[in-house]
């Protein structure tokens, strides 16, 4: 793919600032965007990604510094301001109203109406099906958004660029929640706009991505430009270094343990979204759980954790057979879930980082009934320091921090519940290199202590970095298992594949020791 430096430059960033209470996000950011051009932003999660494409959108002012568009210094007051100048954004969480149709969706603000403000619908569904088909999408017009796929909701969001003209498309995370064929659409559809002359900013943690279908490649750090890369004249090694500012010393780090006695098995587990599940994991093992999206995973990580029904089956804990547990009793015996969505059931939004921390022991903290608030900051304290949480204090309400801060904080909320059994369902989910290379290094430490460690990924590099065994997942139930040498992309996807060809599925279908965070980290954040 090649960039076209000939061309006027239709959007330059020169010197954005953007200061919120507490933290520079933005810091003199200048670079720019050509016609045509697909231009990746990267950075550790923080280095002010999604401020700076949110003040390109109009959803915040900057500080300081100026907007060039088509030639022209812009500002922009508003979302829909943006859009009808020509520059939309795609949010990795999509802004859809899923009680709307389709139509009202993709021209939401900007309705067509008669002159005396009567709704003309049958304008409305003739543009947006025009704006719909222009992008090679059959999605009715009057459907209601809330009855399509993730992927086709980003379908939705993208026919806006088309209704608006837009020249400028932003999109922020935008493989997050989509299995393989749907991205091999969105990369479709993308360079199909960029072969119309649209201009394209592609934020994305996921350096296959960055270096299959980008031009040049913007680093920002801290908030500064690091720099612009030609993608074709550059290397991961060189962008990983501008990013975080050093060489990754091993990107995956596997447990030097040797797993001990057993902690948790189950035979022959069964529910209404998997059956005949079993698997056991022990004292200081990583137990990798790999599959398709849709397999079952999370399904078996949350029926561990007592979050859904199981039909049958039978559950060890340290030998002894015990009942299948409700959340609460799970959190007692010593399991913890990192959940794939940080956001949805991670966290709680609304509250703070202090009280997120501490959520799920809140009688650890207390006296009589009373909350002992110095206890509590203590703990939080300790996990503020110990996982480099970047936060401006204790009462920052989680909902403004960055994704990967997020992360650690429903890391730390389960890690001073002292576990015997982690599972970490997506945990480099939305993460950013750097921080992902940290959190494997911290997976190898907990097991190193003797905790027994369950990691779900969709990655298959990360999933054969970082464990002990691989458990392979395909359409509800466990297909094969793999140590040592065996642990091979090629066996991995055999496994997947076989399962699949077969049953070919129609689509859609006791006193705990307390963990040594610090040790587990290595002394640093």
């Amino acid at each position: 793919m090649t960039a076209r430096p000939q061309d006027a430059p239709v959007l330059e960033i020169r010197g954005i600032c953007k200061t919120f209470p507490g933290v520079r996000a933005l810091d003199e950011v200048s670079f720019n965007v050509g016609k045509g051009e697909v231009h990746a932003i990267v950075g550790e999660n923080g280095a002010g990604k999604s401020t700076l494409m949110k003040v390109l959108a109009g959803l915040h002012a900057p500080d300081g510094g100026k907007l060039v568009y088509n030639g022209q210094e812009q500002s922009f007051t508003s979302p829909l301001d943006a859009r009808l100048k020509g520059i939309l954004l795609v949010h990795q969480e999509l802004s859809l109203s899923p009680e709307l149709s389709v139509a009202e969706n993709i021209y939401l603000g900007a309705w067509p109406t008669n002159r005396v403000g009567v709704l003309r619908k049958k304008k409305l569904h003739e543009d947006a099906r025009a704006a719909l088909q222009a992008l090679g999408s059959d999605i009715n017009p009057m459907t209601r958004v809330g009855e399509l796929s993730i992927a086709r909701q980003q379908m939705v969001e993208i026919a806006r660029a088309q209704a608006f003209n837009a020249n400028v498309v932003i999109f922020d995370e935008p493989t997050a929640s989509l299995a393989d064929t749907e991205k091999a659409q969105l990369f479709k559809t993308i360079l199909e706009l960029k072969e119309r002359g649209r201009s394209i900013l592609y934020i994305s943690h996921k350096m296959d991505e960055i270096f299959a279908i980008t031009d040049r490649i913007t680093v920002l750090r801290d908030g500064k430009y690091q720099g612009t890369e030609t993608t074709a004249e550059t290397d991961i090694d060189k962008i990983t270094r501008m990013m975080i500012g050093r060489d990754l010393d091993a990107y995956f780090h596997r447990a030097k343990s040797a797993p001990g006695a057993e902690v948790l098995r189950v035979e022959k587990m069964c529910s209404s979204d998997f059956s005949d599940v079993s698997l056991s994991v022990h004292a200081g093992e990583v137990l990798g759980l790999y599959g398709l999206i849709g397999a079952g995973r999370s399904e078996v990580a949350e029926s561990l954790f007592g979050m859904r029904q199981i039909r049958s089956g039978t559950l060890y804990w340290h030998g002894e057979e015990t009942p299948f547990p409700k959340p609460r009793q799970a959190i007692e015996m010593g399991i913890s879930l990192v959940p794939e969505s940080r956001k949805e059931q991670g966290l709680v939004l609304g509250m703070n980082g202090r009280e997120n921390t501490t959520l799920p022991h809140l009688s650890a903290y207390a006296q009589a009934g009373v909350m002992v608030h110095s206890r509590e900051m203590q703990t939080y304290r300790e996990y503020v320091d110990l996982l480099d949480i970047r936060t401006s204090g204790p009462d920052q309400l989680v909902a403004t921090l960055s994704g990967g801060n997020q992360q650690k904080f429903v890391l730390a909320k389960w890690l001073c519940g002292h576990p015997k059994l982690i599972i970490l369902d997506e945990p480099t989910r939305g993460i950013d290199i750097g921080s992902k290379s940290a959190i494997h290094k911290f997976i190898a430490g907990l097991a190193e202590q003797g905790l027994a460690v369950i990691v779900i990924s969709s990655e298959m590099p990360e999933i054969l970095g970082v464990s002990h065994r691989v458990a392979v997942m395909s359409e509800g139930k466990i297909v094969a298992e793999f140590t040592g040498a065996d642990q091979t992309e090629e066996n991995l996807i055999a496994a997947v594949s076989e399962r699949r060809n077969v049953e070919a599925p129609e689509e859609g279908s006791a006193e705990r020791p307390p963990v040594d965070a610090r040790a587990v980290m290595g002394g640093q954040g």
